[in-house]
């Protein structure tokens, strides 16, 4: 597809009037917490009042998976508790983090997005594994250069390059050097219950076997080389450069060759596994939705003949359901059989045979954002690419109310793994699609900014501000006939000024000024227990016989205030006068300074999840503390009361701020007087 470049002469301010309030937004969308948001997202609104809700609730899931490691650094978690299968002490799973950088490379706090590429790309004692442990496929390291590629900073992603290849060689594992392909189990590519791990066992089960060569696993392996090639040559290292694009494109070519399917024109999976069902290099019996992914990575060659795969998208007899995309098609012979069930519920568990999947709906849209921007075909459109996506949107609402959970019925989109650890999922991505796909932002390594909107006439408006690209502020703006923002068609800003515009949705490409990313701010938070059973720090309260998994609750890094899964440590029932209190122990002398203190308010009943699958109801009413001090433990075993420099009032459902002179101590601890009749619930009490 040809590229368009428009430019203007003037330069001017964009009018004032269109500029979007952080504060009163992020107010109207996180309450207490908004303080959190508005230094830190990039603010969207548009003429569809459903793609703004979500796109807003996409940034309180990212922040309530963002979980503090202490001296590690901010990771995100998949899950909102610890679920059995997790990377421990961590809490970490690597087959979202595509997803979770891909969000986090917007936010305007870079300390997020680029802790959790520290995390991933760092060898860790506890767990003697990367923490890109391999668990599942993954490509980190094409998220880690798209990273980069917003906001410019090479060092910061470069310095892993080394580990990044380790990583890549570690997956030869994994490949058959007589295809020169890569293979995986499904459960493996976080994608149990597929063709063929069902058709492996006779159709008797799913949940492991049926080892097969994947569009996924491929494409991601094929987007890493290029990642690794393309940092290697960012940073004048041009012989591994050479050595990965080289690996790129001959997997690229055996990929093409061997898994396209002239008679399903699509891409599917051939067995590795060979048995009494299945034979070693057959193809399956029928096509995926997995087969639309590579178009993600750009694997796939320009050539309208494998473009003819996004019909399958649109035919209601193949992948396309009344609530999005299936994972498989209605006539697999075990399409949406349920196998599988939780053993502590009885309510179904998670498959992969028919249900729709945020994890690889979010996939495709990308591939499809990436066929509409710059490949040659004329099979599916940008009206398809917005109607899919408030498909998507609408998946967000469970029982009204916005509730992401695992996976979805194809015929009506109501939510179908609703298990004690499923809401509030994190396992895909939204404003990534916003940003880079309906708004258009496609970034870029040089120093140009480049944006391609895929809106149709059903969206009439649009406006992003505060957008941050390679160290500027940028805003886009689209208003097709003027009558919202009072100036019509496509208008392109950096730093508040007016650079490109047109009076149509097309192709705008701008110079702008290479500026060298801001330091990134990391106060150390010193009061984390990365488990229950981890030594120092460990927590105590003033109530004989409190859960120890409520305690560890109160120090493990993570914030939220939603009660589907209740989090944090709950005091006893007050009296009004009475005070109580929460403690942690260094188990060394400590200089702090500072705590920031999340209070839960609400009396929502809600569930308390623990890892092995049980989980416990939970009621009562809660109230932020009538009153609340820190004391610290002075050399003579005293407590004392530090001295304030800042003491917020107590904030509800939000981080309540304090502050204080330099104390060295092994103890410190919040106490506090609970209204009479109510409770206080100990979200988090973090000390720097």
């Amino acid at each position: 597809m040809a590229l368009f470049f428009l430019f203007t002469l003037g330069l001017f301010a964009i009018p004032s009037h269109a500029d979007l309030d952080p504060t009163s937004i992020c107010t109207e969308y996180f309450g207490s917490d908004a303080a959190w948001y508005i230094p830190r997202i990039p603010l969207f609104e548009s003429s569809d009042s459903a793609l703004n809700d979500v796109y807003y609730y996409r940034w309180s899931i990212f922040r309530a998976h963002q979980r503090d490691l202490g001296s590690l650094g901010f990771i995100s978690t998949e899950f909102l508790d610890d679920v059995s299968w997790q990377l421990n002490p961590f809490a970490s799973l690597n087959d979202a983090t595509g997803f979770h950088l891909g969000e986090g490379r917007w936010l305007r706090d870079r300390r997020y997005a680029h802790d959790y590429v520290d995390f991933m790309y760092t060898y860790h004692s506890e767990s003697a594994t990367y923490g890109n442990d391999r668990h599942f496929s993954e490509a980190i390291a094409d998220a880690a250069w798209r990273l980069y590629l917003v906001d410019g900073d090479l060092s910061a992603i470069s310095q892993y390059q080394s580990a990044m290849e380790t990583i890549f060689d570690q997956w030869e594992d994994h490949y058959d050097s007589t295809k020169y392909l890569y293979f995986i189990e499904p459960l493996l590519d976080a994608t149990e219950y597929t063709i063929s791990s069902i058709d492996a066992s006779g159709g008797l089960d799913g949940f492991t076997g049926g080892d097969a060569f994947r569009p996924s696993i491929n494409s991601f392996q094929y987007a890493n080389a290029r990642a690794i090639a393309n940092i290697a040559l960012a940073t004048g290292d041009t012989a591994t450069a050479a050595t990965y694009n080289a690996r790129a494109e001959a997997l690229q070519g055996n990929f093409t060759a061997s898994l396209w399917n002239a008679t399903f024109q699509h891409f599917i999976d051939r067995y590795y596994v060979s048995n009494e069902y299945v034979t070693y290099w057959d193809f399956i019996r029928g096509r995926e939705l997995v087969g639309l992914t590579p178009w993600a990575w750009d694997v796939v060659p320009d050539e309208p003949s494998y473009a003819q795969a996004w019909e399958h998208a649109l035919d209601t007899a193949a992948l396309r359901t009344p609530a999005g995309l299936s994972t498989v098609e209605p006539s697999y012979e075990y399409y949406m059989w349920q196998y599988r069930y939780d053993a502590v519920s009885g309510k179904k568990e998670c498959q992969w045979n028919g249900p729709i999947w945020p994890f690889q709906t979010t996939s495709v849209l990308n591939a499809l954002s990436n066929l509409l921007d710059h490949y040659n075909q004329s099979v599916i459109t940008t009206s398809d690419y917005v109607t899919l996506l408030r498909l998507y949107a609408e998946l967000h609402y469970n029982d009204g109310v916005l509730n992401l959970v695992e996976d979805y019925y194809p015929n009506n989109g109501s939510a179908l793994v609703q298990l004690a650890r499923s809401p509030h999922y994190f396992h895909s991505g939204f404003v990534d699609l916003i940003l880079g796909g309906l708004v258009g932002i496609r970034p870029r390594s040089d120093d140009f900014l480049e944006v391609n909107p895929l809106v149709d006439s059903s969206v009439s408006w649009f406006r992003v501000d505060n957008v941050p690209y390679h160290g500027h502020n940028i805003s886009v703006q689209w208003d097709v006939d003027g009558s919202h923002y009072g100036t019509s068609g496509l208008v392109l800003a950096v730093d508040g000024v007016q650079v490109n515009s047109s009076s149509t949705s097309t192709r705008l490409v701008s110079a702008i000024e290479a500026v060298t990313p801001g330091a990134i701010d990391r106060p150390l938070a010193k009061s984390v227990q990365l488990q229950s059973s981890s030594t120092y720090p460990v927590g105590n309260a003033s109530v004989a016989g409190a859960d120890v998994e409520q305690i560890h609750d109160a120090i493990d890094g993570r914030v939220w205030f939603w009660t589907d899964i209740v989090n944090g440590y709950d005091s006893a029932i007050g009296d009004g006068t009475t005070s109580q209190w929460f403690s942690v122990n260094f188990g060394a002398q400590t200089s702090i300074t500072r705590a920031e203190v999340a209070f839960y308010q609400g009396s929502q009943p809600g569930t308390y999840t623990y890892a092995d699958g049980t989980y416990a109801a939970v009621n009562g009413t809660f109230a932020v503390p009538l009153s609340y001090y820190v004391q610290y433990q002075d050399d003579n075993g005293a407590w004392t009361n530090v001295t304030t420099s800042v003491n917020d009032a107590a904030v509800a459902n939000g981080i309540t701020n304090v502050a204080w002179s330099e104390v060295t101590t092994s103890l410190v601890r919040l106490v506090f007087t609970p209204a009479s009749e109510v409770q206080v619930r100990l979200v988090e009490f973090k000390v720097f």
